[in-house]
């Protein structure tokens, strides 16, 4: 059954409040105002060894005015849901643009802010794809679940303990501006994650191992049967970590990798999908995590990768977490090409950087991650595009004689330019002639982005696609916090650097 906005936040004055500010706005001379009305319910729920370690369950719910007046940005934000708190802050949105256009003419800069031009939407609600709302499930229901998993995990020989924790966000956001777009929107998004550890009694040597369903733009059902085999993930699990306490270290050297979804998500969000933003690549985000190797004069040049590498930025995919009807900007939601037969031919935009690089409408990638913040460039689902005619990850690892299958997401590290990076992973295969021999420990991968993609040789088939992803990127300051979603196939990648991570450490 199709879900509806929540009666609780539609019952709010939205339109009233929307109206007082953006009234003020016009009146003190903005050349251009919005309004922003969230309310963001997150929660979650721990355990340890089946047993309730911890929880939490806040709201936050407030409203934020920002301006374009005398060509610089103005903002602010307030919790007084009565017109005359509306009009009050959108009067001190002003008041921060003015101020701000002093330090600017001060600092000796002409620059002034004007936003690429989008289609007005008119009264258009959207809700997320998501069959049960986690918060309409009772705690009792949720705890149980998580009890029951962790304790099919701890009757297995060799776990020692198992950490179990559940997030869960239901997002609602009014936006209105002053060009007449108006929109309401609802969001689900929820993210399981169990981790077993095994201790050697002997040595005292101890590893883990988590699962690696991802976590999803879904409702409760995704721990139900809708979207993951929970079965067959805890059934496997304890022999995969007693299989990787025994395994050998890895030699270090030059290694082939089939690369599984659950960990190649996590390098494409790291040097293609922040590489590729925009504000990011024209120097204009640097203190946080640096720039990127991708200027804008080699968009369309620089190639990115082998000839079969092509990602799209994607406002639009299912059950994806940065997945949105409209931005934090009123641009509709939407999909388009980074990288195109391994050549940089696009980035993610909001208006401003559309407008000021001459690249036409933005493709709606302007987020905050609460009322109080303002708007910043965030990124999109970005994701690598399956072979049509594709292979299976077991036809992948056929074709390998010397190499390894990663699986799993663990750490990494990449530079200030988004160019040198290693990853780990939770698990790690040896491929010998085709075949997997058993588990290795210690592995990590080690490249530069543009060498690491130009070795993709094969991409999987669709059906070896996943969306992967995270709750917690980072980006700005002050801090803001968005949680996106990276679809891949499982991927062949030649001649590949492999460290091994406790010689490393030794050096």
């Amino acid at each position: 059954m199709p879900h509806s906005i929540d009666a609780a936040f539609a019952a709010l004055p939205l339109r009233a409040l929307a109206d007082a500010a953006l009234a003020r706005a016009r009146a003190l001379g903005s050349d251009h105002a919005d309004f922003r009305l969230e309310r963001i319910r997150s929660a979650s729920w721990r355990l340890r060894d089946a047993k309730p370690s911890g929880g939490s369950d806040t709201t936050d719910l407030g409203y934020a005015v920002r301006v374009v007046h005398g060509g610089s940005w103005g903002f602010a934000s307030g919790v007084d849901l009565t017109m005359d708190g509306a009009a009050k802050v959108a009067s001190q949105a002003v008041a921060m643009a003015q101020l701000s256009a002093k330090v600017i003419k001060a600092a000796g800069s002409d620059e002034r802010v004007e936003l690429a031009d989008e289609p007005v939407h008119e009264d258009r609600t959207w809700i997320s794809a998501y069959d049960v709302n986690p918060f309409e499930v009772a705690d009792e229901e949720k705890a149980a679940l998580l009890a029951d998993f962790s304790a099919r995990l701890l009757r297995a020989d060799g776990v020692a303990h198992v950490d179990a924790s559940l997030l869960a966000v239901h997002e609602n956001k009014f936006y209105a501006d002053t060009a007449g777009t108006v929109t309401t929107q609802q969001r689900v998004r929820i993210h399981p994650q169990l981790t077993a550890v095994a201790v050697d009694g002997d040595t005292g040597e101890f590893d883990s191992m988590r699962t690696i369903a991802p976590p999803a733009g879904r409702g409760w059902e995704y721990l139900t049967g809708t979207g993951w085999d929970w079965n067959s993930e805890l059934e496997r699990m304890p022999e995969l970590l007693a299989e990787k306490m025994r395994a050998p270290s890895v030699r270090a050297g030059r290694y082939d990798l089939v690369v599984d979804p659950s960990n190649l998500w996590l390098t494409i969000h790291e040097s293609i999908g922040h590489a590729t933003e925009l504000d990011r690549a024209l120097g204009y985000e640097a203190a946080y995590a640096g720039t990127s190797f991708a200027t804008f004069d080699q968009l369309n040049k620089l190639t990115y990768g082998s000839s079969i590498m092509n990602v799209t930025g994607d406002r639009t995919a299912p059950h994806g977490l940065a997945t949105v009807g409209y931005d934090d900007e009123g641009v509709e939601a939407q999909s388009w090409d980074l990288v195109k037969d391994g050549t940089l031919v696009g980035y993610q935009l909001d208006r401003r950087i559309a407008k000021l690089t001459g690249l036409g409408r933005s493709n709606g990638c302007a987020f905050a991650d609460s009322p109080g913040h303002v708007p910043v460039q965030r990124m999109a689902n970005v994701s690598l595009q399956p072979d049509p005619g594709g292979l299976s990850t077991e036809d992948l690892i056929g074709g390998v004689e010397r190499g390894i299958y990663v699986v799993g997401d663990r750490s990494w590290s990449i530079d200030m330019q988004r160019y040198n990076f290693q990853f780990t992973g939770q698990r790690f295969f040896r491929i010998e002639n085709g075949k997997l021999a058993g588990q290795l420990r210690d592995v990590a991968y080690q490249a530069t982005t543009t060498d690491f993609w130009g070795s993709m040789e094969k991409a999987g088939g669709p059906q070896t696609y996943v969306l992967g992803g995270a709750f917690n990127c980072g980006k700005a300051q002050p801090g803001q916090v968005a949680a996106v979603s990276h679809g891949c196939p499982s991927a062949l990648f030649r001649d590949v650097n492999i460290l091994n991570t406790t010689q490393e450490a030794g050096r």
